[in-house]
């Protein structure tokens, strides 16, 4: 159960973090993530590291989202790129259809999303979930047992079930490479 997945302000989580505690997009090269991205129907947009970056829910540095366009900068963390990502993928098709910066959803999806970010990063080189779950604990994602790891692995079965459920993962936590449906 997630409690609360961002509990900083976007001003208080730029000034602290750094990437060393925390992966952002200058340390992937983006074709990786642009070839995940696009299995979903998604594009990258990059911005220079100082301009505002559009469809951006909590602002810079986090991602944003317009459509099937991912706005990002080279200090975006990974996690923030994935997580976004994933709204678009367990959103329905009419909320996808008007899609501008606040992905919504409720609950349920909102634990699908974090949940499907982590089998997401096992796909991207030097990325993987052991290095998502550190990032998304020091980013400030809130989970009742205290760590993302451990809501993964022993409080997360809702989720999953949500994901199978939508057929957006198997029975073996694979993603189907497919975007939700109804």
């Amino acid at each position: 159960m997630i409690i609360l997945p961002y509990p900083k302000t976007p001003l208080e989580t730029s000034q602290s973090f750094s990437p060393d505690t925390v992966m952002i997009c200058a340390q992937l090269t983006l074709k990786p993530l642009q070839t995940l991205l696009s299995r979903f129907g998604l594009t990258i947009v990059q911005v220079d590291k100082y301009s505002p970056i559009l469809g951006s829910f909590w602002g810079e540095p986090e991602a944003g989202l317009i459509g099937n366009v991912v706005y990002l900068r080279s200090d975006t963390p990974i996690h923030s790129v994935l997580h976004e990502v994933c709204h678009y993928i367990c959103m329905d098709a009419p909320r996808r259809m008007t899609l501008h910066t606040n992905a919504g959803g409720d609950y349920m999806e909102e634990n699908g999303v974090c949940y499907l970010q982590i089998l997401l990063a096992d796909f991207l080189p030097g990325v993987g979930r052991e290095r998502l779950w550190a990032d998304m604990d020091a980013w400030g994602y809130s989970f009742r047992l205290g760590s993302s790891r451990a809501w993964f692995e022993r409080d997360a079965d809702d989720a999953r079930q949500w994901l199978l459920v939508h057929h957006l993962i198997d029975n073996n936590n694979q993603p189907t490479w497919q975007v939700r449906n109804g």
